[in-house]
């Protein structure tokens, strides 16, 4: 019986530097650190860090609060929490991820550069996700979010589109709103888009079909609360009927390992590496009993 670990999954680099600036923060042990929202969206490793001493809050806790010491995840944050942590006289250490951070700048300028706003900036992306709240936030509200290539239909395309996505949105999907933008756009109106998808995430796509497709049984470890890992689930499943998404080694079942010669394990950008190494074990666990 063969049991892979997928070398392609885990932390992306946007949440391995948050985490890292946590861990250091925690292990000065100086000073209570809260985060504002799950650090990452995975229930595994936020318990493990909450056991270090990270606190998270929410947004109206975070509003409450003053002269303390706050991390801000990979996400990225609006506008509005550098400015309630300038009044609250809160210390912010930012986590943004690089790419995210260029691309609030980027969205930023565009919507800066069109006082009278008659553009219509455009996210691909998830709506109420803790990204694109940012990224929608600094455009003070008004940026469209369309959640689906078919929503795209809603656009008026009279008017001047500018087109960006969410950073972890599926590359075929954002490819399939811009052609459909360049059929149908005003010839008087101006459209131009931006290709903002992470590539670190992207490229796990093709990747973890092939994973898939090399073994019996995959197992998909993935916070429940992850987008990304639902988008590469959702690849896995497709290529391999036989992939179940689980969120600890405890919610394996061990009628999905019989009659197989292959297991493999992977999981999202969310995922640790330490807990799909946790479910490997359990796996020669329940594999070990059959014997």
């Amino acid at each position: 019986m063969k049991v892979e670990i997928d070398s392609g999954s885990g932390f992306c680099f946007g949440v391995t530097r948050a985490i890292g600036k946590a861990e250091e923060v925690l292990q000065g042990n100086t000073q209570t650190l809260y985060c504002l929202g799950d650090i990452v969206h995975n229930s595994m490793e936020c318990t493990r860090l909450q056991k270090l001493g990270l606190i998270t809050i929410g947004h109206e806790e975070y509003d409450e609060l003053h002269d303390a010491t706050v991390l801000l995840r990979a996400h990225g944050e609006p506008p509005k929490t550098y400015e309630t942590a300038q009044q609250n006289n809160i210390v912010i250490i930012d986590a943004t991820c690089p790419v995210v951070l260029h691309l609030q700048e980027r969205i930023k300028r565009e919507y800066d550069s069109d006082p009278e706003h008659r553009k219509q900036i455009v996210i691909f992306g998830k709506n109420g996700h803790a990204e694109v709240l940012g990224l929608v936030g600094q455009t003070e509200g008004t940026a469209i979010v369309i959640e689906k290539p078919e929503e795209v239909t809603n656009l008026d395309f009279d008017k001047d589109i500018y087109l960006y996505s969410q950073t972890t949105k599926p590359l075929d999907e954002f490819r399939r709103i811009v052609e459909y933008i360049q059929q149908h756009i005003n010839p008087a109106a101006t459209f131009k888009y931006y290709d903002t998808i992470c590539r670190q995430v992207a490229n796990r796509m093709p990747h973890i079909r092939e994973f898939a497709s090399r073994h019996d049984v995959v197992l998909f470890v993935c916070g429940k609360k992850s987008s990304n890992g639902r988008v590469l689930f959702e690849e896995c499943h497709s290529v391999n009927p036989q992939s179940y998404m689980i969120d600890a080694a405890n919610e394996i079942d061990s009628r999905w390992l019989t009659n197989c010669n292959s297991i493999g394990i992977c999981g999202a950008t969310s995922t640790p590496t330490w807990l799909m190494q946790e479910c490997k074990v359990r796996v020669e666990q329940l594999l070990g009993s059959h014997e």
